[in-house]
């Protein structure tokens, strides 16, 4: 049977990320995959998930990362405790690789500084975790010479890597190069960043993974079922071909 992996529905959502968990480049803050992603869950859930972004732009994994001196500090890994720690998340979303793959971290490196960072959230909190890989961008001239070591190449090894840490370490994993499927169009005109589709779609794809593993999200929904009277009315549409609904439903 497949394995069920939150029965509860979601209280506290952190989502700890780069630029673009940070809603780069977003027309508004609503438009931002974090804020759609908790929208989406809040349609079925009974009580709100709370939602607690702490995306920073130009942010790498950790001090260790070649580029660091030229990021957004601190490092995800300077900044777990407050940023996610005190909010005692049952659900965490980590989005790292974009700028690490960008600014020459090696892949051997960050794997180890992302497992560094599961294992200190797992001594102090149990939540679900999902990795994200890599998003989709099409301009890797943008922030050379400090992030100018990205390829697309580069990214699906990410992306793999990231997979597997995940597969290892009991997480989920979000495949983002599969979501876009390489559309230019849900890029932001600086090719880096999302732009609003490119948020939608990254939302989508999160809530996918969730809803296939998580019960919990169903609750409401199963609920209601047994509940909920009948709205469709297809009688029209068949009259206009001369069929009688009403016949119908006696044979």
């Amino acid at each position: 049977m497949k394995r069920d992996r939150c029965k509860t529905e979601f209280r506290t959502l952190v989502t700890l990320g780069e630029s673009t968990t940070a809603g780069g480049w977003s027309s508004t803050r609503d438009r931002c995959w974090a804020n759609q992603l908790a929208l989406a869950i809040n349609a079925f859930q009974r009580t709100p998930v709370y939602l607690v972004n702490v995306g920073i732009g130009a942010n790498v994994i950790s001090t260790l990362s070649p580029s660091y001196a030229n990021s957004g500090k601190p490092a995800a890994l300077e900044r777990l405790d407050k940023h996610v720690l005190a909010h005692e998340p049952d659900l965490l979303i980590i989005s790292y690789g974009l700028n690490d793959a960008r600014g020459g971290t090696p892949l051997d490196l960050f794997c180890d500084e992302m497992r560094d960072i599961l294992r200190r959230v797992r001594n102090a909190i149990q939540p679900l975790i999902l990795l994200l890989g890599p998003y989709y961008m099409n301009d890797f001239e943008l922030g050379k010479p400090a992030f100018g070591h990205g390829s697309l190449e580069v990214f699906r090894e990410y992306n793999d890597a990231i997979r597997q840490v995940a597969e290892q370490n009991d997480c989920l994993f979000v495949d983002l190069l599969e979501a876009y499927g390489g559309a230019d169009w849900l890029v932001h005109h600086d090719g880096v960043h999302a732009n609003d589709m490119g948020h939608r779609i990254v939302a989508n794809r999160i809530f996918e993974v969730l809803a296939s593993n998580c019960s919990g999200l169903a609750l409401e929904t199963r609920h209601l079922e047994s509940q909920i009277p009948a709205w469709r009315d297809e009688s029209t549409l068949r009259k206009d071909y001369g069929y009688d609904p009403v016949s119908a439903r006696t044979k």
